[in-house]
């Protein structure tokens, strides 16, 4: 193997990192655009399942941690929360299943703050490729905030209705697909930056 082709290989390998950390990104905004999508078109019956996903979760997951400690005759006892976690983890799903649809207020808020954490990651990228002398950071920046207003704006409005919050999902995941396609056709400048070429 040539010196050419070893210093070559760990170039090739973080291109193809940054370009998988990338199409998973796509990934995450289309599964967000198919559950706005599931939002707007079953409202109602989306919160139900939601709500009743999310108890029925909770309480295998207690039933099984509660069925486990037993099983373990309660060894290891002083490290052992098994029980305590299990019994409160049946108790949320039962809160879950209860409350049923009142649970879309703690999903948009849920939801919300995935935006906002997108929205960061995305300036997080725009400032590398800014730091690069990569210009398509301006536009980055731009989607970046338009999902931070958005992610903040389902956060903390109280009246954003089931309908309202598809709708933003659908948005934000365009929008994050468009801002990691142009990262993907610019990822080999960024690995050329850092490699100083």
């Amino acid at each position: 193997m040539s010196k050419v082709e070893i210093i070559k290989r760990p170039i090739e390998q973080v291109s193809g990192s940054l370009k998988k950390s990338a199409w998973s990104a796509v990934f995450e905004s289309l599964i967000l655009i198919i559950l706005g999508i599931l939002f707007i078109v079953l409202q109602d019956a989306m919160v139900r399942v939601l709500a009743y996903l999310v108890g029925a979760f909770f309480i295998v997951k207690g039933g099984f941690q509660i069925i486990n400690y037993f099983m373990e005759k309660g060894q290891n006892d002083f490290l052992n929360n098994g029980l305590l976690s299990g019994v409160v983890s049946v108790l949320i799903g039962i809160a879950a299943l209860l409350i049923g649809e009142n649970i879309a207020n703690v999903f948009r808020v849920v939801i919300g703050i995935i935006i906002i954490y997108e929205s960061l990651v995305r300036i997080n990228t725009a400032s590398k490729l800014a730091s690069a002398g990569i210009n398509v950071w301006k536009y980055i920046i731009v989607i970046a905030l338009i999902m931070l207003v958005l992610g903040i704006f389902v956060t903390f409005n109280s009246g954003a209705v089931v309908v309202l919050v598809g709708w933003l999902m659908i948005a934000t995941g365009i929008v994050g697909i468009v801002g990691d396609v142009m990262f993907i056709q610019h990822v080999n400048q960024v690995v050329d930056k850092l490699t100083g070429k």
